[in-house]
């Protein structure tokens, strides 16, 4: 199966209560048994395997959709678009690699709803930086936290705090806060509520339990770390390098087999080999990192 749309899941359009009540149904899974599932996709491409894990975990998917009501979009499209991240870490999700299915799902999950709130919105454009995304996703729960809730421009105190506090300019606080307040995205507009009357976006207040100004700093933090290991796979040599990118760095693993016969060695050779490339790798990460200050200590 080539795409991951075609995996197959319920989705939250026949009305919200009445899905949240459905997915409940669902067995969560043992370790053993999504174990079992998830070989069962990456090997023999088992639909049914597949569909058993997105069906598990489309609560997971929904509980981090929650967290993001306070953006005026129709919150039976954001789980969709959650469950769109979940079918993708199933496609991608190697159970060799020692975690949880859950684990890695969740990146997938607030990345596609994060890319969908963005899409939503025309007033963060492409080339926003991370800083001005922190900005957008936080703004008013920072203006909660130093009780900055009323309506039109911020008193210049609170926009040099949240300024600090986000670590962007004070102009960037007066343009996203006037935005956010009127205009493409008025908090006083009626929308929808899913068919159980209106209300207004105001009223969808964010889960006190999501930080996306973490999210993005975990992302940011994601992308300076696959710099880093760009930079440390220059520690192995031609065969090192192919057998761990072939091994470990691919959606779909080559398997030992197939390097043995590539390599005309055994394929506890190439496991071997595998084996001290990860550890030459995971050193000079480690030391790459230090140097960086992103480590307290090599």
């Amino acid at each position: 199966m080539s795409n991951y749309k075609n995996l197959p899941a319920p989705t939250p359009e026949g009305g919200l209560n009445r899905y949240l009540q459905e997915i409940r149904k669902f067995p969560m899974l043992e370790p053993e048994e999504e174990y079992m599932l998830a070989k069962r996709w990456v090997d023999h491409q088992d639909r049914e395997a597949a569909h058993q894990m997105v069906n598990s975990h489309l609560r997971l998917a929904a509980k981090i959709a929650m967290g993001y009501r306070g953006y005026g979009l129709p919150q039976a499209e954001v789980i969709s678009e959650a469950n769109v991240g979940l079918m993708q870490a199933v496609k991608r999700f190697d159970p060799e690699k020692g975690f949880r299915l859950a684990t890695y799902a969740m990146w997938w999950i607030r990345a596609s709803i994060q890319e969908y709130i963005l899409r939503s919105w025309s007033l963060v454009k492409l080339g926003t930086t991370s800083a001005q995304k922190k900005l957008f996703f936080n703004l008013r729960k920072a203006k909660a936290r130093i009780g900055a809730l009323e309506e039109g421009d911020l008193r210049p105190e609170n926009v040099a705090r949240i300024a600090n506090d986000l670590n962007v300019t004070e102009d960037e606080v007066i343009s996203m806060n006037r935005r956010l307040s009127g205009g493409d995205a008025s908090l006083n507009a009626t929308v929808s509520a899913d068919g159980e009357g209106s209300m207004q976006w105001q009223d969808w207040l964010e889960d006190e339990d999501a930080d996306q100004a973490s999210d993005y700093a975990e992302q940011d933090e994601l992308q300076v770390r696959r710099e880093l290991l760009a930079k440390a796979m220059d520690v192995l040599n031609e065969r090192e390098k192919d057998i761990l990118t072939q091994r470990r760095l691919q959606d779909k693993p080559v398997t030992l087999e197939e390097l043995s016969g590539v390599y005309d060695v055994s394929r506890e050779r190439i496991r071997q080999i595998e084996v001290r490339a990860f550890e030459k790798l995971q050193k000079r990460m480690q030391e790459l990192a230090a140097e960086k200050g992103l480590l307290e200590e090599a």
